[in-house]
């Protein structure tokens, strides 16, 4: 799968745990931290996601290893709990671009030392300069030199490198390849300052395309990679010999054999290929390159790897297969510092039938494949995938061979075997990083097992979020990988959202009455862009594109769930009674329009496009301009209508250099108020409301006060406290917010590539335990009438999904319940969401947690489960609350 993530504020202007304490990110006059409500911040676990171009370990201490992404900021290995903790969550609104992590460095001298250099887009899409982050305690706390250039995390010819580099014998002294022409760059002081190296003789000339106005696919790629050859100094005195690869496929690797006083073009060198990675082997004097025709990380059709011997000058062509049977190029890289001999290779761009790793005991004479033919297209695979950890890496397909799910991988540039033990490597790819800790099994004829190592580090860009008052607490829209149905926000969901499978889902919406029916649209490269589920997003089904349609757009559901809005890339806005059968144009509102529906009324919809918000009457058949005025002038808008209140709209966006704000109507959009005391505010959530208020809770990425944060009000805006602080920032925050309407003070938040963070208060004053509630040990007996709904919404082999609805029928209101049935055919249940359960033998019996436990006459309550069964599956047919029995239906 290709993935191709630009930040969705551009367009808009012109995606684990958090472990431990958050690290700061300072200039070199520390920063106070603004006082903030005590909330407890994590992320909804999805585990990776997006494309992990590099992985750097420590060569001093063991088990010191960092991970970087392209959008997502940088991690840190923690041994202990097999996971990595984020280190950049405090770079905040107005620097996101750091959160592009083109290199890091991992001082070898001191390894508590860690270098990044940040910068996410070198054209215009990101308007800051690149910096360079240096700490002096792994990543826990950070100090920033802010550079004359601009940095590509995010770029063409990111998986290269790694472009900074400490020298291992004086590491005060650092080097930096800079994209763009800006040349090759040089710290003495550890990073302080630094200074081009004036004496380097060439800047880079490749571009992916030059052809490209916007300056993304034609920026030069500059200096790729800096590799030292630690045998030619000694501890306290610079490395004499340093070797820098320069994306140019005729000038490709340069030598300095003078600590970098002079440069020289190496002779003798391969042509024709650009040097995506050198690493050196020391004890046996040889310098490995891997060479693609292409600078990556999507593209690249044929490759070769070559051996420099350094003692004698001498070029070995070592590639794996001949130069006529490569149709991919050569990128990821790396040695055994144990067995250095030993080398290991990828073709990262073979995307059909899969990725290959290569590995020679030799030093490159002889090779080994991860998987090779029996007969075509039959695969013998040295390794076995282990994915129960992350089930959704298999994308729920079923290739034909010789494909296989889960793929061994795509975008395989990052590649390293730990230097302490020559068992482990990890590696790279466009989701995750996968890794075995018996790679020894490889030379001995047995089979290593590869598994996601992975968790903590989340890396998806968020453009959507939704929290129905049933159901699943969190459903997502996320770029590349779909997004997902959540649950149980600690756990890693089974599978992304499919039936169809969108490469990036740009929108969804439920039913505010009927949670149950959700819709999305998204993007695909052949297929529908709108799916809709009547199970609450557990099952899905396409529905059936208008003409033209050319990419998701956004989405409304209902109230009811008895009709859609959508307004898709490509075409004009559509509506539709049922389920996308068939869709008509709707009338009097632009295309590209964004759409929302009336939480109350099912025939109302709204709609906004440049400075008019839009209103339907009729089920979004035809619209009419609003008279409202001082709205924003461009598209950077989100609004939401209010659960539960019929006309109540909120409106947040808008730009610096016109109106931008938080704006408010209860009239269904005729007159929209300003709030004065938002100074700029680009998302609006609901969530439940705090004990004794009468309007629920509301929730902003915004500027407040003039500070910017995530904010939350209880008393209809009037106030607003402050619920992150400067360690947890996340970078741009504007695509999604929800609050939860079922737990008080819950808040989902988007990124930009940190995943869906959720934040859980501290403050009891919503009544229920601050956020989470929990199981009342002895709820009372409720009485009057009670009617069950069991419904099982999917089954398999050994599994199945259930969701039961309880009913209170009777005329007196329940202030704690608790529901008891006996499977028949000793069905057991794994895992249930919305309640707490127990279960004896056959019997289960699931209790209400503390938000969900008042039940109104007439009303309902439900919660969902996963079970296992075998031989039948057989529903129950009695159902107790308490001692009386209920009505089944």
């Amino acid at each position: 799968m290709r993935r191709t993530r630009i930040l969705t504020a551009v367009l808009a202007l012109a995606a684990g745990l958090i472990a431990g304490s958050p690290p700061a990110l300072a200039s070199d006059s520390p920063r106070t931290a603004l006082a903030a409500e005590s909330y407890t911040w994590k992320n909804a676990r999805i585990d990776g996601g997006g494309f992990v171009p590099g992985i750097v370990f420590n060569r001093k201490e063991k088990n010191l290893a960092y991970a970087r992404t392209d959008i997502g900021g940088a991690y840190r290995w923690q041994e202990s709990s097999k996971s990595w903790t984020p280190l950049l969550d405090s770079v905040g609104w107005t620097d996101w671009g750091h959160t592009g992590v083109v290199s890091l460095a991992s001082d070898s001298v001191d390894p508590n030392k860690v270098y990044a250099a940040v910068g996410t887009y070198t054209n215009s899409w990101d308007p800051g300069n690149g910096a360079v982050l240096r700490s002096a305690d792994r990543g826990a706390s950070w100090r920033k030199t802010d550079l004359p250039f601009k940095l590509g995390g995010n770029m063409p010819g990111r998986g290269m490198g790694e472009r900074l580099a400490v020298d291992p014998n004086k590491n005060s002294v650092l080097y930096l390849g800079a994209p763009s022409g800006k040349g090759l760059w040089r710290s003495a002081d550890s990073g302080v300052t630094w200074s081009q190296v004036t004496g380097f003789p060439n800047v880079g000339n490749y571009q992916q395309d030059p052809a490209d106005a916007s300056g993304y696919a034609s920026d030069n790629q500059g200096i790729v990679w800096v590799t030292f050859d630690e045998s030619t100094g000694t501890s306290g005195t610079a490395t004499k010999t340093v070797y820098v690869g320069v994306a140019d496929k005729e000038n490709a690797v340069y030598r300095s054999t003078d600590a970098g006083a002079t440069w020289t073009r190496l002779a003798g060198q391969p042509t024709g290929y650009l040097a995506h990675k050198g690493v050196l082997d020391a004890v046996n004097g040889y310098l490995y390159i891997a060479y693609s025709d292409k600078g990556g990380p999507y593209d690249g059709g044929k490759g070769r790897l070559w051996r420099y011997a350094t003692a004698t000058g001498t070029w070995t062509d070592i590639s794996p297969v001949a130069e006529a049977d490569a149709y991919y190029g050569f990128s990821g890289l790396t040695i055994d510092r144990q067995k250095p001999g030993t080398v290991m290779a990828t073709a990262y761009s073979s995307w059909w039938p899969d990725t290959q790793i290569f590995r020679s005991t030799d030093s490159g004479g002889t090779w080994t494949k991860a998987w090779d033919y029996t007969s075509y297209p039959t695969r013998a695979n040295r390794y076995t995938m282990d994915v129960s950890s992350s089930p959704w890496l298999t994308w729920g397909a079923n290739p034909s061979p010789p494909e296989q799910a889960p793929k061994l991988g795509w975008m395989t540039e990052a590649l390293e075997i730990d230097p302490f033990n020559s068992s482990r490597m990890m590696y790279g790819t466009g989701a995750t990083i996968y890794g075995t800790e018996n790679l020894a099994q490889w030379d001995s004829g047995g089979r290593f097992t590869l598994k996601p190592m992975v968790q903590g580090l989340e890396e998806t860009a968020v453009n959507d979020l939704a929290s129905p008052p049933a159901g699943a607490p969190l459903l997502s829209a996320l770029g590349d990988v779909g997004g997902f149905r959540h649950t149980d926000l600690t756990k890693t969901p089974p599978m992304m959202f499919t039936s169809p499978n969108f490469t990036t889902t740009t929108s969804l919406d439920f039913a505010e009455k009927n949670p149950g029916t959700v819709v999305r649209v998204g993007n695909l490269d052949s297929g529908p862009h709108v799916a809709f589920s009547t199970d609450n997003g557990a099952n899905w089904f396409a529905g059936t594109d208008p003409s033209g349609v050319s990419g998701g757009g956004t989405v409304a559901a209902a109230a009811d769930g008895s009709r859609f809005v959508w307004s898709p890339a490509g075409a004009a806005v559509q509506y539709t009674t049922g389920f996308g059968t068939s869709w008509q144009a709707a009338s009097g509102i632009p295309a590209d329009a964004i759409v929302e529906s009336d939480r109350v009324d099912p025939k109302v919809f709204y709609g906004f496009k440049s400075g008019r918000f839009y209103v339907s009457s009729d089920g979004g058949a035809t619209f009419t301009a609003s008279a409202a005025t001082g709205l924003p002038s461009g598209d950077s808008v989100r609004f939401k209508a209010l659960p539960g209140v019929r006309g109540d709209v909120w409106l947040a966006g808008g730009a610096s250099d016109g109106a931008y704000g938080l704006w408010h109507s209860t009239d269904a959009g005729a007159t929209f108020a300003k709030l004065s005391n938002v100074e700029q505010a680009d998302t609006i959530g609901f969530g439940k409301a705090a004990t004794g208020a009468s309007y629920q809770t509301l929730f902003t990425s915004a500027k407040i006060a003039g500070v910017r944060g995530i904010f939350r009000s209880t008393d209809k805006g009037a106030t607003w406290t402050r619920i992150n602080d400067d360690a947890h920032q996340w970078g741009w925050t504007g695509g999604a917010i929800t609050g939860d309407p079922r737990v008080y003070g819950r808040v989902y938040v988007s990124t930009n590539g940190r995943g869906v963070v959720y934040g859980d208060t501290s403050d009891t004053g919503g009544g229920d335990g601050g956020g989470g509630g929990g199981t009342d040990p002895t709820p009372p007996t409720p009485t009057g009438a009670c009617a069950v709904t069991y419904t099982i919404t999917n089954q398999w082999s050994g599994g199945f999904q259930a969701d039961v609805k309880l009913a209170n029928t009777g005329t007196t209101a329940w202030s704690g319940w608790s529901l008891s049935w006996t499977f028949a055919d000793g069905q057991t249940v794994s895992q249930l969401w919305n309640a707490d359960h127990t279960q004896s033998g056959p019997t289960v019996t699931a209790k209400n947690i503390g938000w969900n436990g008042n039940v109104a006459a007439g009303s309902s309550v439900a919660f969902g489960f996963t079970g296992n069964w075998s031989g039948s599956n057989t529903k129950p047919s009695v159902f107790k609350l308490g001692e009386q029995s209920c009505t089944v239906n």
